[in-house]
């Protein structure tokens, strides 16, 4: 049990699991703001209000009923769903992360006789060779 739970410290795989969880349950509320809230106030935008319906028809039936059609409508709405979620996922993911500050330099210091930057503690320039 020891060595399993050492496993989980130095893999981080408890980290990655509450992430996946995390993840997918911050993927459902993203998903019911699409379909619930975001696209019924697009699909009043669209000239006609059942667009994720259209289908481009291969072929017909004798009786003139569709028989075989390729889902233009379902696979647009497929796109724009994934559109919107990925922008939303990408916003909460910025607002939440910060990048890491940058590390400090080291000190320098300007050479009397060139002026380029050397190290502080240097005590000859390496670019003109001058005592710093």
């Amino acid at each position: 049990m020891k060595g399993f739970v050492e496993f989980l410290r130095q893999t981080n795989a408890l980290a990655l699991a509450v992430g996946v969880i995390i993840g997918g349950a911050v993927g459902k509320v993203v998903s019911s703001l699409v379909a619930d809230i975001l696209m019924p106030l697009i699909s009043l935008a669209m000239p006609a209000g059942d667009w994720r319906e259209a289908k481009l028809a291969l072929t017909h039936r004798p009786d003139g009923a569709i028989d075989k059609a390729i889902g233009l409508g379902a696979f647009s709405g497929t796109v724009i769903d994934f559109v919107i979620v990925a922008f939303v996922v990408y916003m909460i993911t910025r607002s939440l992360l910060k990048p890491a500050p940058a590390a400090p330099s080291p000190a320098t210091r300007k050479c009397a006789e060139c002026l380029e930057d050397i190290p502080a503690a240097a005590r000859k320039c390496r670019h003109c060779g001058s005592a710093a």
